[in-house]
C-alpha cells in the first residue's frame, strides 16, 4: 500500500451507508489565547430495521457535517408540526426497498430524540401539512393535553382527524405563523443539491501530501464555525422576535381572561344576591364557558400562549455554533446541560428557602459569641456558626472590604455578632487570668496558722546567729566570708509543740530587694540592732521596708555579751526614725537576747507568738495552694528549683502550677531539713521541683486545675512580659540627649551567673549602680547555673567579661574560654567583686593626666645665640625653671609656643635648674621667635589612676 492510500487519522471522506466509524478534528481554545486540536472518532452502533420502518432524517443527512449539525438543532424546535423539515429527504427514501427482509443502518449511539421518526407516516399527504404546519404552532400544548390520555405515544400523531381541532385553536396566534416558514425552506435545497465547496473539493485531490490536507480541513472547520455561529444569530434573532411577539400576546390574554374573571364574578355575586338556590347551575355555565383544553372545577385560566417557553430552551443554544467535544461526538442533542456552579446555587436556594428566611434561621440558632479584643472574620464566624462568606458579604455592606484571614476589633465584630442575631460578650487576653487567685475563703473555712517572721538588719549584726541559735544549727559557718547573701526559709518547732517560720535576709547593701520582699511576704518582722554598733545604713533601709509593708516590728537588740554593748543607746536611737518601743512609752516590743550565748530567746519566742495571737493569723488549708517564691535556683542535677512560702491551702506532689512566667507540675517537695514530703500546708516553706524555669523571686506560684490552663498562663505573661521589654518608650527630648550621652559613653560589657536568681538580681543591680559619665556597666547576659559554653559565646562576640558568683565553668566553656581568651572572674563574697569590677571599669578608662606649673619667667631681653639661634634673656618671677621641662611662652596671655627648654644658663655656665629671683639664659626647642616682654612658664605632667 502506497504512502498516499493508507488512512490518515483526521482525514474524513464521504461517509457511506455501512460506515460505522467517524474521524473530526475539535478546536479548544483556552484563556491568553491558547489553542488545542483534538482528533476525534466517533464510533456508531448497527440499528436492525424491518422493512418499511421509517428511517430518521439524522441518518439521510450525514453527508456533510454542516447539514448534520443544522436539523439537529432545529429539529427540537417544532415539536410535532415541523413535519416539513423530513420531507426534502423523502427522494432518498427508494434506499430502504430494495432489501426484501433486513433493514441494516447506522446511527450514533446516543438516542436522544424519539419523537423524529414519528413524523414519517404522514409522507403521503406530506403536501398538506406543509401549508397547515405553520398555523398550527402556536396551539400545539391543548392537542398534547387532549392526546396524551388516548393511544399509544407511538400511533398518536398518525391520526388525520386531529387537524381539525387543531385549526379551531389557532385563535390567538396567527401572528406567530409567520415566521415559521422563514426557518424551513432552507435546509430543503441543501439534500436536494449537495454542492461541495471549493475546500471539500479541494480534500477530495487524491495527490495531496498530508501537510497541505491537514491545512484544508483546518480551513474546512473554520468556514463551518462562522457558518454555524451566522446561523446561530439568525437564529437568535428569530428567537427574540417570536419571545416578544408571545409576550405581548400573553399580556393580551392575560388582560382579556381578568376582564372576563371580573366580570362573571360580578354576575356570579348578582345572580347569588337575587336567587341563592341556583348556585349549581351557575357552576355548570361557568364550566361551560372555560375554553377548551382546561381542566374542570379550576377556572377559565388559559395557558395556550406559553410558547415562550420553548424560546428560552432554545435560548440555551446560544453556543450551539461552536465545535466541542460533546457536539463531535454527538452527546447534547442540541440541550445544554446545568453546570455543577448552578446544580449547587440551586441547592443552597432550596436549603435558605427551607428554613424560611435568614431572620428565622438566627433566631433559631442564637447565641453567646465571645470575641476577644482582636479577632479574624474566618475565626469568628466559626465561633457564630455561620459562614464566613455571609460576614464578609456584610462587611463589604458596610464599606469594608476584607477577607476572611484578616483582623478586626471588637466593635466591628460587634456590629457583624449583632446583625447576625447574636448576643456578644467581650472578653480581653488578660481575661485568661481571671480566676487564679480564687476567691476569697469564708470564715468558717479558715484555722489557725504559724506566723511568718522575717529576720531583718545590718550586715554582720548577727541575724542568721541568732536563727541559728532559734534552729540549733550553725548556718552562718557555710556562708562565705560570714556573711549571708542568700534569702533562707526555715521553719522552727517550739518545746511547747508551737511552730514559727522564719525568713533569714541578707544585710549587705546590695540586697535591697531581698530585704523588700521578706518585708512583704511576713506577718512579723524582727529587727536585729547590735547593741554595740547601733543603728547602721542597712538598719534604717530595714525600718523603712517594715513601714512600707505595715507589718508589726519586734526589736532584738542583740550581742549584750559584748563589752559596751549598751541598750539604751540602741532605744535612743530608734527615737530618731519614729520607733518607740514599750520601756520608752511606745508599742514596739524588744528584747535583749545574745545569739552566741543563746540569751533571751525564750523572751524573743514569746512575744513573737503573743504577737501572732494578737493578729489571729489564720488560712483555709482544704483549697488550692497559693505562695510565694522567696528563692530561686538553677541545679545541676535536678534542674529548676524553688524554695516557696506557701500562703493559703495545701501544696502537694502532682499539682500543676503556674508561677510568674513559668508553670510546672510538682515532682517532689523538700523542707529545710532535706525531707522529701508529700504535702505543705499553709506558712511552710519547701522546696519545689519540676518547673519548666528559673522564676523570679517574688513570683506568686497558684495551682490551677489542668496542664492545659497553666500553658495558657503563662503563654499570656510570656508575650506581655516580651511585649514590655521590645516596646521602646515614648521619645522626648530629655531622653534623645540620655541617648547621645550614652553613645559617648565607654561601655563595660559584662556575662553574669549566680547559684540563685536572688544574687543575680542584687549583682546586677550593684554593677549599674557603678556606672558614670564616662564608662557605662552593660549586662549582656544575666542568669541562673553554672557558665556554659553559650555563654562564653556571647561574651567572646562582645568583648565582655564572664562573672561567676558562687558557680563555676563547665569543662567545655573553660576550654572555649581559653581558646576565645575570654577572661572568667569568680566570686563569692559580693563586695570583692564590686571592688575588682570597679577597678577594671577604671583600668578600661585608662589613668587621669593632671598638669602642674612650676615656674614662670619675664623674658628681659633677647639675645643672639650663634648663627641661627636666640636666647632669652629672663627673670624667674614664680617657681623655678628646670632643663627639659615642658615649656610654653605666652604672649599677652596668648600661647604661642608649646614645647620644652632645650638649653638652659646661668651666666655662660649651663645649670639644671634656676630659683625665683635669678636672672638666666633660656633657650626654647625649634622656637626662635621671642620677643622682649614674653612670659615662659614651665609645667610637669602628672599621671594618675582613675578612681571612680
Amino acid at each position: 500500500m502506497s504512502e498516499d492510500e493508507k488512512p490518515k487519522l483526521g482525514l474524513r471522506p464521504q461517509l457511506g451507508v455501512k460506515r460505522t466509524t467517524e474521524v473530526s478534528q475539535v478546536k479548544q481554545s483556552f484563556s491568553h489565547g491558547r489553542t488545542h486540536k483534538v482528533v476525534v472518532e466517533t464510533k456508531k452502533a448497527r440499528v436492525f430495521r424491518k422493512p418499511g420502518d421509517p428511517i430518521p432524517a439524522s441518518e439521510e443527512a450525514e453527508m456533510d457535517d454542516v447539514l448534520v449539525d443544522a436539523p439537529a438543532v432545529e429539529a427540537p424546535l417544532p415539536p410535532e408540526p415541523p413535519v416539513a423539515a423530513p420531507a426534502p429527504a423523502q427522494p432518498q427514501m427508494p434506499v430502504a426497498p430494495p432489501p426484501p427482509f433486513v433493514v441494516v443502518t447506522d446511527e450514533p449511539l446516543n438516542k436522544g430524540e424519539p419523537a423524529k421518526p414519528a413524523p414519517k407516516p404522514v409522507e403521503a399527504e406530506a403536501p398538506a401539512p406543509v401549508e397547515a404546519a405553520p398555523a398550527p404552532e402556536p396551539a400545539p400544548e391543548p392537542v398534547a393535553v387532549e392526546a396524551a390520555p388516548a393511544p399509544e405515544p407511538e400511533p398518536a400523531p398518525v391520526p388525520e382527524p386531529k387537524p381539525a381541532p387543531v385549526a379551531e385553536a389557532p385563535k390567538p396566534a396567527p401572528v406567530a405563523a409567520a415566521p415559521k416558514p422563514a426557518p424551513a425552506p432552507p435546509p430543503k435545497p441543501a439534500p436536494q443539491k449537495p454542492e461541495l465547496t471549493a475546500v471539500q473539493k479541494a480534500l477530495q485531490n487524491p495527490k495531496l501530501t498530508p501537510r497541505e490536507r491537514t491545512q484544508l480541513m483546518m480551513r474546512l472547520a473554520e468556514e463551518e464555525r462562522l457558518q454555524r455561529a451566522e446561523e446561530v444569530r439568525i437564529r437568535e434573532d428569530r428567537e427574540r422576535t417570536e419571545a416578544a411577539e408571545a409576550e405581548a400576546a400573553r399580556l393580551e390574554e392575560k388582560a382579556r381572561v381578568e376582564a372576563e374573571e371580573a366580570a362573571r364574578a360580578a354576575e356570579e355575586a348578582k345572580r347569588a344576591a337575587e336567587a341563592p338556590p341556583p348556585p349549581p347551575p351557575a357552576a355548570e355555565a361557568d364550566d361551560d364557558d372555560r375554553p377548551r383544553g382546561a381542566a374542570p372545577g379550576r377556572g377559565p385560566v388559559r395557558r395556550a400562549p406559553e410558547p415562550a417557553k420553548p424560546s428560552r430552551s432554545r435560548g440555551d443554544e446560544r453556543r450551539s455554533g461552536k465545535l466541542t467535544i460533546n457536539r463531535a461526538l454527538g452527546d447534547e442533542d442540541g440541550v445544554r446541560s446545568r453546570s455543577l456552579a448552578s446544580l449547587r446555587r440551586a441547592n443552597e436556594k432550596q436549603k435558605r428557602s427551607a428554613h424560611g428566611g435568614g431572620g428565622a434561621a438566627q433566631a433559631r440558632t442564637s447565641r453567646e459569641v465571645q470575641v476577644p479584643e482582636a479577632i479574624t472574620v474566618q475565626e469568628l464566624a466559626n465561633r457564630m456558626a455561620e459562614r464566613g462568606a455571609d460576614l464578609v458579604k456584610a462587611l463589604f455592606k458596610m464599606g469594608m472590604p476584607t477577607t476572611m484571614n484578616e483582623f478586626i476589633d471588637q466593635d466591628t465584630a460587634e456590629l457583624l455578632v449583632t446583625e447576625f442575631g447574636h448576643i456578644i460578650k467581650r472578653v480581653s487576653d488578660s481575661d485568661v487570668e481571671i480566676g487564679i487567685e480564687g476567691e476569697a475563703d469564708a470564715d468558717e473555712h479558715l484555722k489557725p496558722r504559724p506566723p511568718v517572721v522575717t529576720i531583718m538588719g545590718h550586715v554582720d549584726h548577727g541575724k542568721t546567729s541568732l536563727l541559728d541559735a532559734l534552729r540549733g544549727t550553725d548556718v552562718v559557718k557555710g556562708e562565705a566570708g560570714g556573711i549571708t547573701q542568700h534569702m533562707g526559709a526555715y521553719q522552727v518547732t517550739l518545746k511547747s509543740g508551737d511552730k514559727i517560720s522564719f525568713l533569714d535576709t541578707p544585710g549587705h547593701e546590695a540586697f535591697t530587694e531581698m530585704r523588700a520582699r521578706g518585708a512583704q511576704a511576713t506577718d512579723i518582722v524582727v529587727l536585729v540592732v547590735a547593741a554595740d554598733d547601733g543603728i547602721k545604713p542597712q538598719t534604717i533601709e530595714a525600718i523603712n521596708h517594715v513601714k512600707a509593708a505595715g507589718v508589726p516590728m519586734i526589736v532584738a537588740i542583740n550581742k549584750m555579751d559584748k563589752n559596751g554593748a549598751d541598750a539604751n543607746r540602741v532605744r535612743t536611737e530608734l527615737l530618731q526614725h519614729d520607733i518607740q518601743v514599750e520601756e520608752m512609752g511606745g508599742d514596739v516590743q524588744d528584747v535583749e537576747v545574745s545569739a552566741l550565748k543563746k540569751t533571751g530567746l525564750d523572751e524573743l519566742t514569746e512575744k513573737i507568738l503573743l504577737q501572732a495571737e494578737i493578729m489571729e493569723l489564720k488560712a483555709n488549708p482544704d483549697r488550692m495552694a497559693e505562695g510565694i517564691v522567696v528563692e530561686a535556683k538553677l541545679d545541676k542535677g535536678r534542674g529548676p528549683l524553688a524554695t516557696v512560702l506557701v500562703k493559703r491551702g495545701t501544696l502537694r506532689a502532682g499539682d500543676i502550677f503556674v508561677v510568674g512566667v513559668e508553670w510546672g507540675k510538682v515532682r517532689a517537695l523538700v523542707n529545710d531539713k532535706g525531707q522529701t514530703i508529700k504535702e505543705a500546708g499553709p506558712s511552710m516553706p519547701v522546696e519545689v521541683l519540676g518547673l519548666s524555669g528559673v522564676p523570679q523571686s517574688g513570683d506568686i506560684l497558684s495551682v490551677v486545675e489542668n496542664e492545659a490552663r497553666a500553658r495558657e498562663v503563662a503563654d499570656y505573661r510570656q508575650q506581655v512580659a516580651l511585649t514590655k521589654r521590645t516596646t521602646a518608650a515614648p521619645a522626648s527630648l530629655e531622653s534623645m540627649f540620655a541617648g547621645l550621652a550614652e553613645k559617648k559613653a565607654m561601655e563595660f560589657p559584662v556575662v553574669v551567673k549566680a547559684d540563685v536568681h536572688g544574687s543575680t538580681e542584687a549583682i546586677v543591680s550593684a554593677l549599674n549602680k557603678l556606672s558614670t559619665d564616662e564608662i557605662k556597666v552593660r549586662v549582656l547576659h544575666s542568669g541562673v547555673g553554672a557558665i556554659t559554653e553559650s555563654d562564653v559565646t556571647l561574651a567572646r562576640a562582645s568583648g565582655a567579661v564572664i562573672i561567676g558568683f558562687n558557680v563555676r565553668a563547665n569543662a567545655k566553656a573553660r576550654e572555649a574560654a581559653h581558646a576565645g581568651a575570654v577572661p572568667l572572674k569568680y566570686y563569692d563574697i559580693i563586695y570583692d567583686l564590686i571592688d575588682e569590677v570597679k577597678a577594671g571599669m577604671a583600668g578600661k578608662l585608662g589613668p587621669e593626666y593632671f598638669e602642674n606649673v612650676v615656674g614662670r619667667a619675664d623674658v628681659r631681653e633677647v639675645f643672639q645665640a650663634g648663627k641661627f639661634g636666640k636666647a632669652a634673656g629672663c627673670l624667674v618671677t614664680e617657681g623655678y625653671i628646670k632643663r627639659n621641662l615642658k615649656a610654653r611662652v605666652l604672649r599677652d596671655d596668648v600661647i604661642v609656643y608649646n614645647g620644652s627648654i632645650a638649653s638652659l644658663r646661668r651666666f655662660k655656665d649651663d645649670v639644671t635648674q634656676v630659683e625665683k629671683g635669678y636672672e638666666c639664659g633660656i633657650g626654647l626647642e625649634n622656637f626662635q621667635d621671642i620677643q622682649q616682654g614674653d612670659t615662659i612658664e614651665t609645667f610637669e605632667i602628672e599621671e594618675r589612676l582613675r578612681q571612680l
